[in-house]
């Protein structure tokens, strides 16, 4: 008796042990960042189902050879060629400013990332669903950043640093490469009644001022917004040579103001409605076809049309396309 005891107490013990081991090893498997918010997030080391609110993290992902499995839109049935139409085989969950958290929830992922601006307000909803991390996406310096930390939170923080270094190489290549004498004024707006207008720390903006490009709405003031409303009064005032319109749809009510017709950019067709990688251009794709974009607009003498496809596709691993 006293030897089965000794037998089962001893056994009980290793099961002890064994189970302390499991759960240490389950916490392993978790890591601690602290995302834009500046909210330490517990979230999973290798997370397998990547729900993205923006294109951001759809965009790292499929860099990386990750295929998310939720992702928001830009505009309803428009998937975006400078992510080769591939959002179209994730679930959709809703334009990125009022994410569907019902459909979100049923793509049952295990990490959301999302933009901040627009999740903030329903942080503990998202948080319920899986670990929520946010970032701003509006700066280019936060554009190396937060690449770096995604990369490094899917578990391929080589590749997340090398798609940096390559974008500060090419962009000091077209830096170089760009007239040195010609500095067109441009601006980069959302249309409306009133335009919204980025300040050159926006990460567009940033880009094309890099390049040669004299960014009208200028520098944004310490600690204020990114982006500035601008007249068209003002507009004609400062008369950008290079208007880059973010393409919403069909509804262009600052064409209709008499205003427009007068500026140079609009005289020369020099106004080019861009794509949505304009817009969320802080991930490693959207910010390689901007550059490209960016130095053919402003120089179509000096740098090619882009194929925004074919640039896509060299940063999209091959069997993530088929």
């Amino acid at each position: 008796m006293a030897r089965y005891a000794r037998t089962f107490f001893s056994a009980l013990g290793l099961s002890a042990i064994l189970m302390a081991g499991a759960a240490q090893a389950e916490e392993r498997k978790k890591v601690s960042i602290v995302d834009d918010r500046g909210v330490t997030v517990e979230v999973p080391a290798q997370p397998q189902r990547i729900a993205s609110i923006s294109y951001f993290a759809d965009d790292v992902a499929l860099a990386l050879g990750i295929k998310p499995v939720a992702s928001t839109y830009m505009t309803a049935g428009r998937e975006p060629d400078f992510l080769l139409g591939l959002t179209s085989e994730m679930k959709q969950i809703g334009q990125r400013a009022k994410p569907n958290l019902e459909l979100l929830s049923e793509a049952k992922p295990d990490l959301i990332i999302a933009i901040r601006r627009y999740t903030v307000g329903n942080a503990a909803q998202l948080q319920n669903i899986a670990p929520y991390v946010a970032y701003n996406m509006e700066l280019l310096e936060e554009s190396y950043g937060e690449t770096a930390a995604l990369s490094k939170l899917l578990g391929k923080p080589e590749r997340g640093e090398q798609l940096n270094t390559d974008f500060r190489k090419h962009l000091a290549e077209f830096a170089a490469k760009a007239p040195k004498d010609i500095h067109p004024r441009f601006m980069i707006m959302w249309g409306g009644a009133t335009p919204f207008a980025f300040h050159t720390e926006n990460t567009s903006a940033s880009i094309v001022a890099a390049i040669g490009g004299d960014n009208i709405p200028g520098p944004k003031t310490p600690g204020g917004e990114f982006g500035i409303d601008l007249s068209l009064e003002t507009m004609l005032e400062k008369d950008p040579e290079v208007i880059f319109v973010y393409d919403s749809g069909p509804d262009r009510p600052h064409e209709s103001n008499p205003i427009w017709s007068q500026l140079s950019a609009v005289k020369n067709n020099r106004v080019f409605y861009v794509g949505d990688q304009w817009v969320e251009a802080n991930g490693p794709i959207a910010r390689e076809i901007v550059l490209r974009e960016a130095a053919h607009y402003l120089y179509p003498d000096t740098f090619p049309a882009v194929d925004v496809r074919a640039e896509a596709a060299k940063l999209i691993p091959a069997e993530l396309q088929n």
